[in-house]
């Protein structure tokens, strides 16, 4: 059973039908949405500001979510795709976009809508990545924009996925 923590009076939220990993942790001020997934490993710790998770997310293996004391919010929209061991800090992830593996995205970024950002890459804080583009490298730089029915397609066939997934634990609960 997930690790599911309260601090400094408040608790987390989970919505309905998401699917928390055994050794998930989701602590303090952490609002999760609808039909999300938060995978083995993932730290989502709200104990110093506020996470929001929207519908439709998942959060993979051993991704940290953060934030700073009374500085930044971690804020993440609807059918979004956060790859394996990836950092936010403090953060805005709009609708429908990509964190690649690995990468880390600090405070008072904001990656938009449709956006992808490639595995590995360092979106350094405050920077604004553009909807629809994809950012790559250490610093995250533009590389390109992308059609937009290409990524939306391609990152709900990964969201879709991984609720799949999700319903083969619930599976093995019964």
């Amino acid at each position: 059973m997930a690790l599911i923590k309260s601090v400094r009076g408040f608790s987390p939220q989970i919505g309905e039908n998401s699917y928390l990993a055994d050794n998930a942790t989701i602590i303090g001020d952490v609002i999760i949405g609808d039909d999300c997934s938060i995978w083995f490993n993932a730290v989502l710790r709200g104990d110093v500001n506020s996470i929001r998770i929207g519908n439709r997310v998942n959060i993979q293996d051993g991704t940290v979510i953060h934030t700073l004391y009374q500085k930044s919010v971690s804020i993440i929209g609807d059918d979004v795709s956060i790859g394996h061991n990836v950092v936010i800090h403090g953060a805005r992830i709009e609708n429908g976009a990509l964190i690649g593996m690995g990468a880390v995205v600090l405070d008072h970024a904001v990656v938009g809508e449709g956006a992808i950002i490639a595995a590995g890459s360092v979106v350094l804080t405050g920077t604004q990545v553009e909807p629809g583009s994809i950012y790559a490298g250490v610093p995250a730089k533009f590389v390109k924009k992308v059609d937009p029915a290409q990524a939306k397609g391609m990152n709900q066939k990964i969201a879709n996925n991984y609720l799949m997934y999700a319903g083969w634990f619930k599976e093995d609960l019964k």
